[in-house]
């Protein structure tokens, strides 16, 4: 049993062994490759390569398993924050831009953490059920209590003073603030 998505435990087989990677030009490397295959079939088998060859392959599996959190931070980035697609013309350019999208992301983390230091709301579909927050939730409540801010407020706060029903204000906001 090893330590799975989602908090669970998951029965695999695991087979291992160390063999020479070369590439043209350059010397050859150890890598130990791992090998892990479900008996019960939940997912196809896979091969881990990794070059430090005296890891166990247990731990290779969990640094595989580790890194989802990762991949989910990078997918949230391109998908919000459209990291990796810039267009400059200059590798200077990527190298400014790359640090400030991580920055963004991160402190748009933790105003929505500071917000909401509980539960963080996620918005649910009909045909899309989530069981955490993403970031684009987390995207939307910042969104949404600035653009609610004193600093967008240019009338009196009574309600005679409103043309648009509070209701469909606050409609228009959450669609707003949930667009991508």
């Amino acid at each position: 049993m090893i330590p799975w998505y989602g908090g669970q435990e998951k029965k695999i087989e695991i087979t291992t062994g160390v063999c020479l990677w070369y590439r043209g030009g350059q010397d050859p490397l150890p890598i130990r490759w791992v090998l892990i295959r479900c008996p019960e079939g939940s997912f196809k088998p896979q091969a881990l390569f990794c070059t430090e060859s005296k890891v166990s392959a247990p731990q290779i599996v969990l640094w595989f398993i580790a890194r989802w959190n990762i991949e989910g931070t990078f997918e949230e980035l391109r998908a919000q924050l459209g990291f990796e697609t810039q267009r400059q013309w200059s590798d200077k350019a990527i190298e400014r831009a790359t640090p400030c999208l991580f920055g963004i992301f991160s402190l748009v983390v933790l105003m929505a953490k500071t917000l909401y230091p509980v539960t963080l709301p996620i918005r649910q579909t009909r045909w899309y059920f989530k069981e955490e927050a993403t970031f684009s939730d987390a995207l939307a409540a910042v969104r949404s209590d600035l653009w609610r801010g004193a600093n967008y407020s240019t009338s009196a706060q009574g309600a005679d003073c409103i043309l648009i029903p509070q209701a469909v204000l606050h409609s228009l906001v959450e669609v707003a603030c949930y667009s991508t």
